[in-house]
């Protein structure tokens, strides 16, 4: 008993921690192919009481799209620590391959979280603010956009980037688009939004 207690002790202590910690055993569910995992097996896996998880997130909708947010953090990590071309159109694209590459290297988890995304929480979720804050980091100044156009551009872009991307990711996820497909169809209707605002 009371090495469960030692083992719960950081569950007294409300916040980012115990949220991580919650997240992590998600996602070590995951990797164990138990997409399916109740509450109950993420407050066993993470060693947190029951309640925990519901305390810390409400729901599982919300710890998947909190895992959906760390995966974001990834592609905006991996993509800020790259030399970026001095085009935004270019950023853009270069965006796309390190998310799809992101998404394709944990696959099957990957499509797990993705399957969630569409899942009302106990709150809205913040899928959408995350996703955009991604493409608007690759749109930078706009360079290389319409000068005329440009405050336009990066005003209404980094969200249709975002829709552009996640509607794609939902035809990977439900399987009727193949892996080797994904990128190729996000590049193509990237470039079909950024078209609109092209310098020529």
């Amino acid at each position: 008993m009371a090495r469960n207690k030692t083992q719960a002790s950081p569950t007294v202590v409300r916040g980012e921690p115990l949220r991580q910690r919650v997240i992590d055993a998600a996602e070590r569910l995951l990797r164990q192919g138990k997409a399916d995992f109740s509450m109950r097996d993420l407050a066993t896996e993470a060693g947190v009481s029951f309640a925990t998880p519901f305390n810390q997130f409400g729901s599982k909708a919300a710890i998947m799209h909190a895992l959906s947010g760390r995966r974001i953090d990834t592609m905006a990590n991996r993509f800020a620590g790259m030399s970026p071309p001095p085009d935004a159109a270019d950023r853009v694209l270069l965006a796309i391959d390190t998310a799809v590459e992101v998404m394709l290297e944990e696959p099957e988890i990957n499509r797990a979280v993705m399957g969630w995304i569409g899942t009302a929480g106990p709150s809205p979720g913040k899928v959408l603010a995350h996703s955009t804050a991604l493409w608007s980091l690759a749109l930078g100044a706009g360079e290389g956009l319409s000068t005329a156009r440009r405050e336009e551009a990066l005003s209404c872009l980094p969200s249709q980037l975002a829709f552009a991307f996640r509607g794609v990711l939902s035809f990977w996820t439900a399987g009727e688009l193949p892996d080797k497909a994904l990128a190729s169809n996000a590049q193509e209707i990237a470039k079909t939004l950024l078209l609109g605002f092209a310098e020529r």
